[in-house]
């Protein structure tokens, strides 16, 4: 029995599992910024295709990344009154490093430097995190989780005729619900 076993197996052992869900959520996040003309660009940015139980397992591990990420916003949004807007190595900057003011911003900020060491840890691409931190983290900033969709397609896959779905970020191509058409009202005829 299978009582309160939770995750996939898929067919492959831990380590082989950890890499490619690693790999699958760097493809996922990487796909929203790529050059123009680039070799191996995206079609639609924010998504990939992949089966329908590696969606469903990816789909956590891409949203807990997403949701540091939103608290990391947070804790250096609330660090921001103690910044300065000097530039960095200038006299006026070092002298505000070593003031009061240099060392709350630190203390601060350390949870959210933390929070991004934990996602690197997780991803192990520098590209992928500052994605994560600096576009998804205010894309998705006002929103309480559900930051990915699964679509399943109708289209299996050639050779082992798996089902096939697509995983992507949501609010870009959301689908407007249209207003429920109803009947127009009939007054009743006065007698």
């Amino acid at each position: 029995m299978r009582h309160r076993v939770a995750g996939r197996k898929l067919g492959r052992n831990a380590s082989h599992r950890k890499a490619m869900f690693r790999n699958m959520a760097t493809s996922l996040i990487r796909t929203l910024r790529s050059e123009e003309g680039e070799t191996g660009k995206p079609k639609v940015p924010g998504r990939i295709v992949t089966t329908v139980p590696k969606a469903k397992e990816l789909r956590p591990i891409v949203e807990k990344l997403i949701t540091m990420a939103r608290k990391a916003k947070k804790i250096s949004d609330a660090a921001g009154q103690f910044s300065t807007t000097a530039d960095r190595g200038t006299d006026a900057w070092n002298a505000w490093r070593k003031s009061e003011q240099g060392r709350n911003w630190v203390n601060a900020n350390a949870s959210a430097l933390a929070l991004r060491r934990r996602a690197f840890s997780e991803l192990r691409d520098t590209e992928a995190v500052d994605i994560l931190f600096d576009e998804l983290a205010e894309r998705f900033e006002d929103r309480d989780g559900g930051y990915t969709r699964i679509v399943r397609l109708a289209a299996v896959r050639l050779g082992d005729a798996g089902q096939q779905a697509l995983i992507e970020f949501v609010g870009v191509r959301d689908r407007v619900k249209s207003r429920k058409r109803t009947a127009p009202v009939v007054e009743a005829a006065a007698q």
